[in-house]
């Protein structure tokens, strides 16, 4: 990514409508038009990605969404979205949140409440999942300017991530189009690669967190605080080569199943987060938390983004694909 003024210094982003203006102005410049998954440059996709994060991870959530949904849009050979419009992708499936479609012609009728609707109220549009008369998952794209929509200000009360917005929308009789076929949204190979995008994100903020420490000992070279750095630079350069072979593999195989490289570099990422934050936080003590905004909002930000991991759960589910796998997988 060409650098940018929106991505020169900090000056921080008051509430959602602040993001969203600078999420516009990041598309005016093309600068949303990321190489797709798979296309041979995954690992620039990443790198932008990783860029966004580590200059504002409440912007980097609004941004991911909208170059998810592009992404989506072109694997499944979606109309091209209008000129100059944003998304939101807002997949989340709770129990007491549920979308239905219903077929109208060449349109389809959204009823129901959507959670976790990240920047719901900036966003010209929304790509979501919603259940059909058969009670199969499908992909919707809506206009957000409808009066069939309301978005509330409920369902949301973080500190972290708080200027996402991610309140819970009503889809009250409005209209959408179908964006591939039902089923879709999961089985698509660039389901699980979108998912190691999210892990990209994570890798930006962490990276930007640990200049901080590499900064201050450039220029007070205490021992403890070089101990942290020397672990954060071997987490760091660990993850990013998993990154990296992760970029080739779906390059390599762009239609091939991703989940498991997918679950593998999710894990080995979140563990590098937990490194860098602690390791980080030791060495440079209660100063930047305290007097550098840029740092202490990654901080705040960085643990909410990083749930969209589910922690054990996908551990065992990545150990469930690796327990049926023959003997000798990690052999150099």
């Amino acid at each position: 990514m060409a650098p940018h003024g929106i991505l020169q210094g900090y000056r921080g982003y008051a509430d959602t409508h602040a993001l969203g203006a600078a999420l516009k102005a990041l598309q005016e410049e093309g600068l949303d038009q990321l190489p797709l998954p798979g296309s041979g440059q995954t690992l620039e996709r990443f790198s932008r990605l990783a860029q966004v994060a580590g200059h504002d991870l409440r912007l980097c959530k609004l941004f991911e969404g909208h170059t998810d949904a592009l992404a989506i849009m072109a694997e499944l050979n979606s109309p091209s979205p209008p000129l100059g419009s944003t998304w939101g992708m807002w997949a989340a499936e709770p129990p007491t949140a549920k979308v239905r479609v219903f077929k109208d012609g060449h349109r389809l009728k959204v009823q129901g409440r959507k959670a976790w609707c990240s920047g719901a109220a900036v966003v010209s549009h929304g790509l979501l999942t919603a259940w059909d008369e058969e009670d199969r998952q499908q992909l919707v794209a809506v206009a957000m300017d409808q009066p069939g929509i309301i978005v509330s200000d409920e369902g949301w009360n973080a500190v972290g991530m708080a200027a996402t917005g991610s309140v819970d929308v009503v889809f009250d009789e409005a209209w959408g189009i179908a964006v591939g076929g039902p089923g879709d949204y999961l089985a698509r190979p660039g389901f699980w690669q979108g998912g190691i995008g999210i892990a990209a994100c994570w890798y930006g903020a962490a990276q930007r967190l640990a200049e901080v420490l590499r900064d201050q000992c450039s220029k007070r070279p205490e021992p403890h605080a070089l101990a942290h750095l020397g672990a954060v630079d071997s987490a760091l350069n660990s993850a990013a080569c998993v990154l990296r072979a992760s970029a080739e593999r779906v390059d390599h195989a762009p239609k091939a199943n991703a989940r498991m490289w997918a679950q593998q570099t999710r894990a080995c990422i979140e563990d590098t987060v937990e490194q860098v934050m602690r390791h980080v936080g030791r060495a440079v003590g209660a100063g930047p938390y305290c007097k550098d905004p840029h740092f202490a909002q990654l901080m705040a930000d960085l643990p909410v983004y990083v749930r969209q991991s589910h922690a054990e759960r996908d551990l065992a589910s990545l150990g469930e694909c690796v327990a049926g796998e023959p003997p000798g997988r990690w052999q150099l």
